[in-house]
């Protein structure tokens, strides 16, 4: 394998008061709004702080719905390696490092390879893709991401012919991700998904968002994005991409099996067992919406399963 250098989980059904704008706050956003349609410039460095990235295409894959605010999306987060208290986590992962950075591919491919998380980046033309994003707590976002499609790594990986599903691996460091010293979950975190998911124009690499890298909160330097699915399928900080022919059994698959299943598709038909999936909150409104299925992405997702039983395969 050769390395590239250069080239106690109960959701309250509340949504906080932090993530509402206040009038002052809502005035200064509406100017930063006319300043980025006046200079389109200002829009590359996202004006949140953080190292702007290089955009080579945006495309809006939410129906022009409003975007969650950064403020919210940076601040209300679930990163279980950090805390399971969602609006703490920004303050714990503050002093988390995410460079050096490697991810490893390895499993059923024909080139593994272990690749610098920048030279990575730089294989790739940079999207900013909005999505809707729905967590299997009941509360959901619109978030700019920027990444790249998977399909793209999977290429220059090869995989065998009997590689079938994508198995992604957190970073396990407790001396830097406190939430790994107690046993909330067995870590490290791994998600997975199946190959032809992994293909799938809709599902990318995020390397940033809003249109800056990302938060350490929100799994710097690298996620996965998948948005039919729920949110924990979205793993962040990854390590490792591994291809198999057996479905992996993931983390929440193995902390609670008639909860998490494999699939993880946003189905409002099928409820968890603690709560309904029917109806959503959307981060900075008050009132409750109605769940879409596949998140409002049925008619690019659907056919992926044709023919199975949804309510089974959960």
């Amino acid at each position: 394998m050769s390395i590239e250098k250069d080239p106690e989980i109960n959701e309250s059904d509340v949504t906080p008061k932090e993530v509402y704008l206040d009038r002052r706050e809502f005035m200064a956003a509406s100017v930063s709004a006319a300043a980025a349609a006046a200079f389109p410039a200002l829009t590359e460095a996202g004006g949140h702080g953080g190292t702007p990235l290089k955009i080579d295409k945006r495309v809006d894959y939410a129906s022009k719905e409003e975007q969650t605010s950064y403020k919210s999306a940076a601040s209300y987060n679930n990163f279980y390696e950090f805390s399971t208290e969602k609006e703490g986590i920004a303050e714990l992962s503050k002093d988390f490092r995410p460079r050096p950075w490697t991810v490893t591919v390895e499993g059923l491919v024909k080139k593994p390879k272990r690749y610098d998380i920048d030279a990575l980046t730089r294989l790739f033309p940079l999207e900013e893709r909005i999505y809707r994003m729905r967590c299997v707590e009941g509360w959901s976002m619109v978030i700019p991401w920027v990444g790249f499609p998977l399909d793209g790594l999977i290429k220059l990986s090869e995989p065998e012919s009997n590689a079938k599903f994508v198995e992604f691996t957190t970073l396990h460091d407790p001396s830097q991700m406190i939430g790994q010293r107690r046993e909330v979950l067995q870590w490290p975190y791994v998600e997975a998904i199946r190959l032809d998911e992994a293909v799938h124009p809709l599902t990318i690499l995020s390397v940033g968002m809003y249109g800056e890298v990302l938060p350490n909160q929100n799994g710097a330097p690298l996620r996965l994005v998948v948005p039919w699915k729920y949110g924990f399928k979205s793993i962040k900080s990854i390590v490792k991409i591994r291809f198999t022919q057996q479905m992996p059994i993931t983390s929440w698959m193995q902390a609670g099996p008639q909860e998490y299943g494999f699939y993880a598709n946003v189905n409002p038909n099928v409820d968890h067992p603690r709560w309904s999936q029917a109806t959503e909150r959307r981060i900075g409104e008050l009132l409750r919406r109605k769940t879409l299925m596949f998140n409002g992405y049925a008619e690019q997702v659907a056919a992926l399963y044709a023919g199975m039983d949804l309510r089974k395969n959960f």
